[in-house]
């Protein structure tokens, strides 16, 4: 069950058979449950299919990989058996998500789509690469690794796409983004998604871009599905407090962040010993390891994950109803996107901020910057605001109204082309 809101429900009422796509990509989209574009989609998906540039803000959780995937996949040709169309994400685990969805667009369509990381063995990608691929997800450093080794040819690469471009352009990827345009042919498109967008990117704007079209859909910066509180708590009260909440909330899934790698050790400990099932996971981690670890968490095998802020952006896990922070953010843009792992697509969701003394500077300051209201935590929270059988609409109509729209838009697009438990204080040192 879920409540759609505003930013994913204020549209113009424009359908996907309306950007004219391809039947076989129209039926990947509606086998994924995609039944209407959200406003970012109908903001930039006919921008992009008419192959200026964009750069768009948008809040979390409101269909950005969407926006930009539908028109990639649409506009490749996959009788040429080149490199057409790069993606380029900060983290790992956002490129095997963006890869997973743009498969899954692209099902009915005969092309191929690789995704390549640091971390995982090179001469896997070097033999990939020597087969057919159309689409490649990547992250900066192996992409750019890999086409200074000749192995991944761009000459026929006139799409780039940047998720998370605040990111992207920050000193952690610094002239590695600048390389890689280096390797595409002159006349290539480029879009750039996040949902913010620091001075970085003017620079890399006036440096690369050609007159893009500009979408800012982020009057309100913070997603209007997700309630935010926070709870004064001492120090070494910490884990209490979490177990209080983790008994007195209906937790469908919860990420919780911490602000060091060795805190999400030593919380996840925590949480083990006071008899919760947990995971962890943190940069720190082999790939093969943070990889199986997301997988089993997104499949519902465990109700909570404790992590860093390397799963604060743009990660897709629809079941996380709570998040907490465990440590307070130090900033607005890292508060933003971690709250932003709930309440995703329009489902509701609560952000639950533990604040000690020295943090209550910084939660002020953020509230300010976000324009937001960060509420102190009431003695029972109204299930309403993020437990899903206590929302409006029941998911298995509306699963049944999705796929028999489904059916009717596919053969309509078909037929128009033819025709055209308490515990112990203790301490996470």
């Amino acid at each position: 069950m879920k409540i759609n809101f505003q930013d994913v429900t204020d549209t113009k009422g424009i359908e996907f058979e309306d950007f004219c796509l391809k039947r076989d990509l129209l039926m990947g989209i509606f086998e994924k449950g995609w039944e209407k574009p959200s406003p970012i989609q109908e903001a930039s998906i006919a921008i992009a299919l008419s192959g200026q540039d964009i750069l768009a803000r948008a809040k979390n959780g409101t269909g950005k990989t969407g926006a930009y995937c539908i028109p990639c996949i649409e506009k490749i040709d996959p009788e040429l058996k080149r490199i057409q169309a790069l993606i380029i994400v900060p983290t790992r685990e956002l490129a095997l998500q963006t890869s997973q969805i743009c498969v899954e667009l692209s099902k009915h369509l005969k092309f191929k789509v690789m995704v390549t990381t640091g971390g995982t063995d090179l001469r896997d990608d070097i033999l990939r690469l020597n087969g057919v691929v159309h689409l490649v997800v990547a992250t900066p450093g192996r992409i750019l690794d890999l086409m200074d080794k000749g192995v991944a040819d761009m000459s026929h690469c006139i799409t780039l796409i940047l998720d998370e471009a605040d990111k992207l352009l920050s000193q952690d990827f610094q002239g590695i983004l600048d390389r890689v345009i280096k390797f595409l042919p002159p006349e290539r498109q480029i879009m750039l998604y996040s949902a913010t967008f620091p001075l970085t990117v003017a620079t890399f704007m006036q440096r690369h871009m050609k007159n893009p079209y500009e979408i800012n859909l982020m009057e309100e910066l913070t997603l209007l599905g997700v309630t935010q509180f926070y709870a004064y708590v001492q120090e070494k009260q910490k884990v209490h407090c979490l177990n209080t909440l983790f008994r007195k909330l209906q937790i469908n899934q919860s990420i919780i962040f911490c602000n060091s790698t060795q805190r999400v050790e030593l919380l996840a400990k925590k949480i083990t010993e006071i008899g919760y099932s947990c995971y962890y996971i943190h940069s720190r981690m082999a790939q093969n390891h943070r990889n199986r670890v997301f997988h089993d968490f997104r499949q519902g095998n465990c109700r909570n994950l404790v992590c860093s802020d390397l799963l604060t952006r743009g990660i897709d896990i629809q079941a996380v109803n709570v998040v907490i922070n465990f440590d307070f953010p130090r900033n607005a843009e890292t508060y933003l996107h971690r709250i932003g792992r709930s309440g995703r697509f329009g489902h509701l969701g609560i952000a639950i901020n533990l604040i000690t003394y020295e943090d209550r500077f910084t939660l002020r300051r953020i509230e300010a910057e976000l324009r937001t209201h960060i509420a102190p935590i009431p003695k029972s929270v109204d299930p309403k605001l993020y437990v899903a059988e206590h929302q409006l609409v029941d998911d298995s109509v509306e699963a049944e109204n999705t796929m028999a729209n489904a059916t009717a838009s596919v053969a309509a697009a078909a037929s128009a082309s033819a025709s055209a438990s308490s515990s112990k204080p203790v301490t996470v040192a």
